[in-house]
């Protein structure tokens, strides 16, 4: 699945430059991939269990040359409040608008009402990025249909394991 991604700049509240550019990040050589993990609220447990999770294995994904960023729909003065409780070693984006969420597709419910709140309508995705051109292609993407339809760790370290097989 090689599809052409549009760029994207975002407010960054945890690790890395204050505003996370998609193009900067994919024409870094080091990098491989980028997973990006499209969260439904600040409010929701499962997408917290998941960011630290992650941060937990992240270490696994560096060895793999790849780069885990966390999409959160919220301002960055909301999205802040994450990052001061799990201190993330990844970078954590505040999509207040909403936009790029909605670029990349991201799963809602229930219509125009779950589209205006995303604690009932807003699931979560995975979307996972070969940047090894220097120009991100989506390689896989999991579009959650309920709250905690998420791929696993071991799951998205698979998918990344077959980006060479997949080129």
């Amino acid at each position: 699945m090689s599809i052409d991604v549009a760029d994207f700049e975002l407010p960054n509240v945890s690790t890395g430059p204050e505003q996370y550019r998609l193009s900067e990040r994919a024409a870094d050589t080091d990098l491989r991939a980028v997973v990006l993990l499209f969260q439904r609220d600040y409010h929701c447990g499962k997408c917290r269990k998941q960011v630290q999770a992650v941060a937990d294995r992240y270490d696994e994904f560096t060895d793999r040359q790849v780069e885990v960023v966390s999409v959160l729909p919220e301002p960055a003065s909301q999205t802040a409040k994450w990052h001061e409780s799990y201190d993330l070693p990844y970078p954590l984006l505040a999509d207040e608008s909403k936009q790029v969420s909605d670029d990349f597709d991201q799963p809602t419910r229930f219509g125009a009402l779950g589209s205006l709140h995303d604690l009932v309508g807003r699931m979560p995705e995975a979307v996972v990025l070969d940047v090894r051109s220097g120009d991100p292609n989506v390689h896989h993407v999991h579009k959650g249909s309920g709250p905690s339809d998420r791929p696993s760790i071991d799951d998205l370290l698979d998918i990344i394991d077959d980006l060479d097989s997949a080129s």
